[in-house]
């Protein structure tokens, strides 16, 4: 169990290879990352026995950027019949296990393997039950195989506590029919990755305030208000005129680069096509005057060297608010619903 296996978007394997390797070398575990373009995975083959689990026990899943996914195992090649048995006898060095999640990498592929794992999954799990490697206990490792094909799967471990919230790292959110715009969804995946559900009530009560930077057509406006906060939308273009007759909007049309707010609010949310360096420099001075208690901002991202653009903006960030004497909590990742983008949550302590 030396190789760690890390689920991203695809396309983004070369970010996954760069951030894991930074934080093998920092924690001082020898290995080296490799990944197939497009494959929407990569890995880390540590050098030494023991180095992923290593490599895993000193990382937090939550604070990389890149993954969405991890564990740490080896592959299994699968015959055409009785899988199950293959399995039961690659597990046989492994702990029992709390959990069983059956996943599929995001690609064309993976797809069609969902079926497969569907109807794979029940019998396997009444195997492992029987033989005692599986054990309802949310204390206990996970088991997460991941199957490339029919014929192989990666068989690994991660603890329930230190791994994604979600199998291979993609919530099942529901588009809802009445929001302006399928960017809604950023929004509502960024709560649920950076809000523990049992604060929402606290951090996104009714009656809150919020500025929506770039709102048109009201996508994440239509969150907020979901959640009755009043919002300021703030944008030149047209708001959806369902979101203006709910009494929850007032519209600003504005540059959102430029605005500010004659109060200060709970939440700002930011969703605007911009050079990345820009709106860093206006989370910094929104968090830094205090014009907001929390915020959501996406980054849009370069072609190229995309993990360090992204280190380097965040380091900014918090250099800038150290020395304004802000003290504030920042996490950053690139979420199932973002595209050439990175989300960034900032709450001030």
């Amino acid at each position: 169990m030396n190789t760690l296996l890390l689920h991203c978007r695809p396309g983004f394997e070369g970010e996954v290879c760069a951030e894991i390797a930074e934080h093998a070398a920092r924690l001082d575990v020898a290995g080296y990352p490799r990944a197939k373009p497009q494959s929407a995975c990569a890995e880390f083959v540590c050098s030494e026995a023991g180095g992923a689990e290593r490599l895993m026990r000193k990382l937090r899943f939550s604070q990389l950027i890149f993954p969405r996914q991890w564990a740490r195992g080896e592959y299994v090649p699968l015959p055409e019949t009785d899988r199950i048995t293959v399995l039961l006898d690659a597990l046989a060095g492994f702990p029992v296990c709390g959990s069983l999640w059956l996943e599929v990498l995001d690609t064309n592929e993976g797809k069609e393997l969902s079926t497969f794992c569907r109807k794979f999954e029940k019998p396997l799990r009444t195997a492992l039950s029987k033989a005692g490697k599986l054990k309802d206990d949310a204390q206990l490792p996970r088991l997460l195989l991941t199957f490339r094909s029919g014929r192989e799967a990666f068989v690994g471990l991660a603890e329930p506590d230190n791994s994604a919230l979600w199998p291979m790292g993609i919530p099942r959110l529901k588009f809802p029919r009445e929001a302006p715009s399928r960017s809604t969804l950023k929004l509502e995946e960024a709560w649920h990755q950076f809000i523990p559900r049992h604060q929402w009530d606290a951090r996104l009560a009714p009656g809150m305030t919020a500025v929506d930077l770039g709102a048109a057509p009201g996508g994440w406006t239509w969150q907020l208000v979901r959640r009755e906060i009043k919002v300021t939308a703030v944008d030149n273009g047209p708001m959806a005129e369902s979101l203006m007759y709910s009494g929850f909007v007032e519209h600003q049309r504005a540059d959102g680069f430029t605005f500010k707010p004659r109060r200060p609010v709970n939440w700002m949310v930011c969703d605007i096509v911009e050079k990345p360096a820009r709106t860093a420099a206006m989370i910094e001075t929104w968090m830094g005057e205090g014009w907001c208690q929390e915020a959501v901002v996406n980054l849009k991202l370069p072609m190229k060297q995309r993990y360090a653009e992204v280190r380097k903006l965040l380091a900014r960030i918090e250099a800038g608010l150290k020395g304004r004497g802000v003290k504030a909590s920042i996490a950053c990742k690139q979420l199932y619903h973002d595209r050439e983008e990175v989300t960034c949550h900032l709450r001030r302590l």
